[in-house]
């Protein structure tokens, strides 16, 4: 039987890696790009110039700007084959699971980008420039708008505006939309980064890395949660109802979308940023409604829970002033985010090691086969479909009427535990010791009848799965392509 472990569920606190990308101090809500504080890069900065930084370590002079920004304007165009692919896409299909789509087909008419190195920053190059055309060359579609033009004047934030809404930003909308971009282009080790490390540490391509990441953050637990959150603020409709839905979504024990982090413990310092774009813009068009129901958002949830705003509470406000339509909030995640992406796929690939954690095994190891017509269904686990939950993490309307629930399958085992048998089923409960304390446990099936395998001591890994945050620590491990 293996030895005791003690596992950290969804790697939290677990230090998997040395980067010198981003940093994140969630003591004192601070977030930096290789060594400049986010809001100096906010207020300063622009898309295009975090892009350089994150991926050379360093800030460029104005030619190498200027050469990068003709880059993202020379590649922005698609391959007809592509286009082609997008076009013939169900219009109802999710545009994350377009994105996805249209990323893994991309590798293909671009063999030379593909091979995993150092080199692989001309794809990092080409996927931040196409993504915009990618998202809004099915957006378009779908809202019956002419295709688009290259309009090589604009920026990278006001090229995917204008591509999206078919008209030209106002300076105010296009410099939103810019630190918007600046403000998720790096979050160190989130679980999409993670994945696309994971994959790059088997020498994958840069393309497979980036799909990787886009299915993860596809998750309603990683992305989307902006989303959420412009739902609940048209549920409450006007301010006097905010306290009201709050109190009966927590009497409820529903969550609260766009509060609490697993890493800061103070406020995000990217919410602090966008509490004001999200004013700057409202004031723009003489709305200031979601800003008004947000504040009161926050003044409720922190006086009842203690917690603190994250990103997603004000970038969906942000977003809709814009007009951009809510289900385009997490592929223009992924658009801002693909050049922290690329940054740390190519940072693995100058210090490659394969990512593999291990498991602590809770099963049996001593069952004995037995042939199959004298097999007992007692015991087996059972399929994953009932037990989903759905994306609030309540149980899933839709799951089998009478199958528990993996959280009711866990009140029974506690309220059982000591009993020699479980009402209702026909497992039978097997005294096991650990740490002084005899705890039920069961046995698989009449194989196991005698002397189960006893579980490790302290395993924190039961029940249903966990977000997955891994840190990176503060390490010396540079980058190939610094100058």
């Amino acid at each position: 039987m293996p030895e005791p472990t003690e596992v950290q569920k969804g790697l939290q606190d677990v230090v998997a890696l040395q980067s010198r990308i981003c940093f994140i101090d969630g003591l004192r809500g601070r977030l930096i790009y290789d060594g400049y504080d986010i809001r100096e890069l906010a207020a300063n900065s622009s898309f295009e110039e975090v892009a350089y930084l994150l991926w050379y370590g360093k800030l460029p002079t104005r030619a190498q700007l200027t050469e990068l920004c003709q880059q993202f304007v020379a590649l922005r165009s698609l391959p007809p084959q592509l286009v082609e692919l997008l076009d013939a896409m169900p219009l109802d299909s999710s545009p994350m699971d377009v994105l996805r789509t249209a990323v893994s087909a991309l590798a293909l008419f671009e063999p030379g980008e593909t091979k995993p190195g150092p080199t692989s920053i001309g794809g990092a190059q080409r996927l931040t420039a196409a993504l915009p055309t990618i998202i809004a060359q099915f957006h378009r579609r779908r809202a019956k708008l002419p295709p688009l033009r290259p309009r090589p004047e604009l920026s990278h934030a006001a090229y995917l505006l204008y591509a999206i809404l078919d008209r030209d930003p106002s300076p105010l909308d296009a410099q939103a939309m810019d630190v918007a971009f600046i403000l998720h282009a790096d979050h160190e080790l989130n679980a999409s980064t993670f994945a696309a490390r994971v994959t790059a540490s088997t020498l994958s391509d840069l393309y497979s890395a980036i799909t990787s990441a886009i299915g993860t953050l596809k998750g309603p637990l990683h992305g989307g949660a902006n989303e959420r959150v412009m739902e609940l603020l048209d549920e409450m409709g006007s301010v006097d109802r905010v306290e009201s839905v709050v109190q009966a979504k927590l009497a409820a024990h529903e969550r609260i979308m766009g509060f609490g982090h697993r890493v800061y413990k103070v406020e995000d310092p990217r919410a602090t940023i966008l509490r004001e774009w999200s004013r700057r813009v409202g004031e723009e068009r003489g709305n200031l409604r979601y800003y008004e129901l947000l504040r009161k958002l926050e003044e409720v949830v922190h006086r009842e829970k203690g917690l603190y705003p994250n990103v997603d509470l004000y970038s969906g406000s942000v977003y809709s002033l814009l007009g951009i339509p809510h289900d385009l909030f997490t592929p223009l995640f992924a658009a801002s985010r693909i050049v922290g992406w690329t940054a740390h796929v190519l940072e693995e690939y100058t210090d490659l090691r394969l990512i593999r954690p291990t498991a602590a095994y809770v099963g049996p190891t001593d069952l004995k086969y037995s042939p199959i017509d004298g097999r007992s269904l007692a015991g087996a686990r059972a399929p994953p479909g009932p037990d989903r939950r759905s994306s609030t993490g309540r149980r899933d309307p839709a799951a089998t009427p009478g199958e528990p629930s993996p959280r009711d399958r866990r009140r029974r085992a506690r309220a059982g535990r000591g009993s020699s048998r479980q009402r209702g089923s026909d497992r039978r409960i097997a005294p096991a010791r650990r740490g002084g304390r005899a705890r039920g446990r069961c046995e698989r099936g009449p194989s196991a009848r005698t002397a189960a395998a006893p579980r490790p001591a302290r395993s924190r890994a039961r029940g249903s799965g966990r977000f997955v945050r891994p840190r990176a620590s503060r390490g010396t491990g540079g980058r190939a392509l610094r100058a």
